[in-house]
């Protein structure tokens, strides 16, 4: 059984557990249509609930709760619900920063400010799944306010879907992209041909940078080390690999082992000779 401290709207209250005194965010179709403070209530089917003890990257969900409309905090969840469908179980603290980002989303929107995020086809490109959970934003935004939410946006609710399944920061999200979008860039100048990012080895190359990322923040190692025959048989991608390891360096923070650099020259070598041979 649950106390409420405080109705936000049909769907939405705020209540203790039995004689507690932690907080919870209940959220649910008619969880608090009729009620009242200090009402009992059990939770129905299908309600979602939220710890507000939670600190997240855009501060307490206590202190977010006061300031997000309860609608978005709706929408988040029926985003996360989408997730969860496509890609299971998931951190659900989550929906306080995107329910924040939404706020300011449909803010930017409704004031008619452009919001670019030059990153937005790598991420629909490289978390597929988060971004076609995030899509049903469109949809419900279009229905509650009738604005409609433009794909960079989307990229955005993206990265906290994939932070809810991963346990990653969204900036390390973020990184990532950018990772894989200043490989595409340096090979693309090199080469003198556009990348195909639909093709097979494009997308191997965003998974080799993005566990490559990962394995830079957990501190883990390859054990095959393949430079001395990648910076011999082909000198050009070796060379544009440290580049690119070095750059990425600078933005994590965090060291890239030299091994890591004759796998990515392998992947970029992969994705260069595909594109020179279709071209």
């Amino acid at each position: 059984m649950y106390r409420i401290t405080k109705v936000l709207n049909h769907n939405a209250i705020l209540a203790v557990e039995g004689q507690g005194i932690s907080e919870f965010l209940l959220l649910g179709k008619g969880v608090g249509f009729g009620k009242k403070v200090t009402q009992t209530v059990e939770v129905p089917e299908g309600t979602a609930i939220y710890s507000l003890q939670e600190n997240t990257q855009r501060g307490s969900a206590k202190d977010l709760i006061k300031e997000v409309d309860p609608k978005y905090l709706e929408i988040a969840d029926a985003i996360l619900n989408e997730a969860e469908k496509k890609l299971g179980k998931l951190d659900r603290t989550v929906l306080f920063p995107m329910a924040d980002h939404l706020a300011f989303a449909i803010r930017r929107i409704q004031n008619g400010e452009q919001i670019h995020n030059p990153l937005a086809n790598d991420i629909r490109i490289l978390f597929h799944q988060e971004y076609k959970a995030a899509q049903c934003a469109e949809e419900l935004l279009k229905k509650e306010y009738g604005i409609q939410i433009v794909p960079d946006e989307i990229g955005y609710l993206a990265l906290h879907v994939h932070s809810a399944i991963t346990e990653e920061k969204i900036s390390d999200g973020m990184l990532t992209a950018q990772a894989v979008h200043y490989c595409v860039e340096l090979l693309e100048q090199e080469t003198g041909q556009s990348i195909d990012v639909m093709s097979l080895a494009y997308n191997r190359l965003m998974n080799h940078v993005r566990y490559m990322i990962a394995r830079a923040i957990q501190g883990e190692k390859l054990k095959l080390n393949m430079n001395d025959y990648m910076s011999i048989k082909f000198p050009r991608r070796y060379a544009l690999a440290e580049q690119i390891c070095r750059e990425i360096e600078k933005t994590l923070h965090k060291t890239i082992e030299e091994v890591e650099i004759g796998y990515l020259a392998m992947h970029l070598e992969r994705i260069a000779s595909e594109e020179l041979e279709e071209g």
